[in-house]
């Protein structure tokens, strides 16, 4: 993983973008301590539900994150690019570049699920392994006219259907089924393995839809004109149409399998979300709270490898121990403990990236 040290690491950076990565990533630090989980077991309040992902058919905003997170990476993909290309880089150097990235996530992906107490495992399922495909992909058409790139993200949707629909394999045969569908039937075969919570390797083919259509949006950004009413334009089509697939019993919105109403409906929500960060930050130029979500998602890739691998594995449990020991001392409840031990952690995981921005290191894929 590289590290680059730069001396101003934000004056020419699309401030709203840094402030969206850096909130997504900030909500996932803070989901990794397992607050929102023991909330929602305790309280089942319909807020915290907000923060799980939805059993199986149906949407939270939890489910929002991920996409938003591959969405981001082709916005940032179109503005590093531009700079290269305007820098004289060639389109051939940019390729190697982009294999060696796209090899690194394939690697810290399937490394982030191999360590398991029985020994090693071989999983695909992670978001950094699905990244490195929506990635290549969208590198590869970046430069075709945006029609051309609609018109893919669109085939990518129609073969999804397909597979889905008419695979006859028995036993994975009902496509928006549970265990029973064709995505947990190439996991068999990729992975000799189903994932209990109904989670598909193959997800990767429509979720290169929000890969794409971020770097749609990040060359709309660098060069149109009417930016915040196209994105809000083209997130409101993609509401209405996903909504409406639902709505109509045509296809299931559902996570889990990355249907094709879910893939478009979270698009349009991740165009809005762009479009009122737009507006919020680069327009209006509200910027007063940005630095303390910058510091977090300009090292995004590394505090996502740290509170996925160390965090999970040793950091976590290590400091709820120190803080439950001490607020034992208090007879402090066990809602206090978790959520205390929460703060910690992430508060810690924090300063980390902090010492990082103030040092001016940034770890790169």
């Amino acid at each position: 993983m590289p590290v680059s040290q730069t001396a101003n690491p934000i004056s020419t950076r699309l401030l709203s973008l840094d402030l969206l990565r850096g909130f997504i990533m900030v909500l996932l630090a803070i989901e990794s301590t397992g607050i929102y989980d023991y909330l929602y077991e305790h309280t089942h309040g319909r807020f915290i539900e907000q923060f799980t992902h939805h059993p199986w058919h149906g949407l939270h905003f939890w489910d929002l994150v991920q996409p938003a997170f591959m969405f981001i990476a082709g916005v940032a993909m179109a503005f590093s690019l531009n700079k290269q290309w305007n820098s004289g880089v060639t389109w051939n150097q940019t390729l190697k570049k982009t294999l060696i990235r796209c090899g690194w996530l394939f690697f810290w992906g399937v490394l982030d699920y191999a360590v398991r107490p029985k020994g090693l495992s071989f999983e695909l399922w992670d978001v950094l392994t699905q990244l490195s495909f929506t990635t290549l992909i969208a590198f590869l058409i970046l430069r075709w006219n945006p029609l051309a790139q609609i018109g893919v993200c669109i085939g990518l949707l129609l073969i999804t259907e397909a597979l889905y629909r008419f695979t006859h394999i028995p036993g994975f045969d009902q496509p928006f089924t549970d265990q029973h569908n064709f995505g947990n039937y190439i996991d068999l075969l990729l992975m000799n393995k189903i994932n209990k919570g109904g989670w598909v390797a193959i997800n990767c083919i429509p979720t290169a839809v929000h890969t794409i259509a971020g770097a749609l949006a990040g060359k709309l950004l660098l060069n149109g004109n009417h930016k915040l009413r196209q994105l809000l334009l083209w997130g409101l089509a993609c509401l209405v149409i996903g909504y409406s697939l639902d709505a109509l019993s045509i296809t299931p919105i559902i996570k889990r399998i990355a249907t094709t109403s879910f893939t478009i409906t979270s698009l349009g929500w991740c165009l809005w979300f762009l479009a009122i960060c737009y507006w919020w930050v680069d327009v209006l130029g509200h910027r007063k709270y940005l630095t303390f979500f910058t510091i977090v998602g300009m090292n995004s890739i590394f505090i996502y490898l740290f509170f996925e691998i160390v965090g999970s594995r040793w950091f976590n449990g290590y400091i709820s121990s120190i803080s439950n020991g001490v607020l034992s001392w208090f007879n402090a409840g066990e809602l206090l403990k978790v959520i205390i031990a929460a703060v910690c952690v992430f508060g810690l995981e924090w300063l980390l990236c902090y010492f990082l921005y103030r040092k001016k290191i940034f770890f790169k894929l």
